[in-house]
This record gives structure tokens, sequence and C-alpha cells, in this order.
């Protein structure tokens, strides 16, 4: 691999693992780079996992050192997502990318309504497994469909969703995204390299540089005023993808 194409792949890697623990958006940057140095898209979807699975780890490890709470309640909502991730990652071999995108445009515009709405109130009650209704494992299952099918603004629906539906505080949300999208993109990238469709040479090159890019995010995530930048660069980061998208 030239020495450009790694140097490129490792800072644009920290700078996507940084939005990706905070926000999400980060594929919108290595997507089109990986592709950028010769990858076809399916190849640039499967290679990209390799990236977000090492991030999550780093992310992960970092949260636990850090205090995260709540590990067994963020395993109980993989459970539906990675069942919806399985679904997502065959789908993403069969369908076209204009149907993608128009999906992708729909999804993002009625997630920056709802960042934008009043904040809920807060359920300030131990969170515990009782409050995971139903409705809450179906909306997890949705979001691992479609971050199987791609990965590009997931983290977004995470948020928007959690933040909604159990009305925690932003940066323990941020804590169950990480985890979860752990969890359910393992699947998918295992079902990327059954069809053949993982450069892993890139992609653990881009994997060094969203480690460390995660681990700094998680420093930012667990500050006092994480919360507020959880929700303003998620914000921008699903008008970033928007018009990107209506923009070509």
């Amino acid at each position: 691999m030239p020495l450009l194409e790694a140097l490129a792949l490792l800072v644009i890697g920290t700078l996507a693992g940084f939005i990706n623990v905070l926000s999400a958006g980060g594929s919108m940057l290595t997507l089109p780079l990986l592709m950028f140095l010769g990858l076809s898209p399916q190849m640039a979807n499967g290679t990209n996992r390799v990236s977000i699975v090492l991030q999550s780890i780093s992310a992960v490890a970092s949260f636990l050192r850090a205090g995260a709470r709540h590990v067994e309640l963020s395993l109980r909502l993989s459970v539906p997502a990675v069942l919806g991730s399985l679904a997502g990652a065959w789908l993403a071999l069969q369908v076209s990318d204009v149907l993608f995108e128009a999906i992708l445009i729909t999804v993002m515009a009625g997630s920056a309504v709802l960042m934008l709405l009043p904040q809920p109130r807060l359920d300030t009650r131990p969170l515990s497994v009782e409050r995971l209704t139903p409705t809450v494992y179906l909306a997890m299952f949705a979001i691992g469909l479609y971050g199987g099918f791609i990965q590009v603004g997931v983290g977004v629906l995470f948020i928007v969703v959690l933040y909604r539906m159990l009305k925690i505080d932003l940066a323990q949300v941020n804590v169950f995204k990480v985890l979860i999208v752990l969890v359910y993109t393992l699947p998918a990238l295992a079902i990327f390299m059954f069809h053949d469709q993982v450069r892993w040479g890139y992609g653990l090159v881009l994997a060094a540089g969203s480690m460390l890019g995660a681990w700094l995010g998680v420093k930012v995530n667990m500050s006092p005023r994480g919360a507020f930048w959880v929700k303003w660069l998620t914000v921008i980061v699903i008008f970033a993808i928007i018009m990107r998208l209506l923009l070509g």
C-alpha cells in the first residue's frame, strides 16, 4: 500500500472514529475514501466494517474504564439489533444504490426533526429491564436492519430512538449505542467476508486511525458537557449527510 494512501486512511479514520463515538456519520468520510482508493461500493461497504468493529472495541473498553454502567441492558438491546443486522447485510448485496439514497435521505430528515424537538423530560428512575418495552426492542431490530444494510448515519438513529424512548441522558445513550453497534456489526462483517467483500489491508489501516479517534471521542463524551456535544454534533452530521446526498 502506498504511503500516501496509508496516511489518508489513518487521518480520515481518526476523524471518523471521533465522530462515530460522539454522534454518527464517520462512514460518510470513510466509504467515499475507500471508493476513491479503487474499491467497489460493495467492497468499500464490507471493508468499512473492519474499522467499525475495532473502533467500537476501543470505545467500549474506554467507556468501561471510565465507569460506564448498564452493560447487561445494552446486551439485551443488542439481540434484536443483531437479527436486523443479518437481514440488512443480506439486503445490502441485493439493493440498488438509488433506492438506498432515497431511504437514507428520508431517515436522516426524520431524525433531524426528532433531534431538534424540545428535550424530553428525563426519567430519573433507575434504569432497569422493565423499561425495555416491546416497542424498544422492535426499534432496535429496525435500526439493526438499517445498520446491516449500510453503516452511514446509523448512530443517529440509536441516539434519537433511545433518547426519546428511554428518556435518559445523551451521554448514557452513547454508551448503549457503541456497545450495540459493536455486537451487531460482527455478524454483518461475517456476511461481507463470506462474499469476499473485505480488503483487510485497507480495513486494518483505517481501523488504526479510527481506534485513536474513538478513544478521543470517549474522553469528550464522559466530560461534563458531553451531552451538549452529542446533541449538536448529531444535528450537524444529519444535515451534512442530507446535503451530500442531495448535491451528489
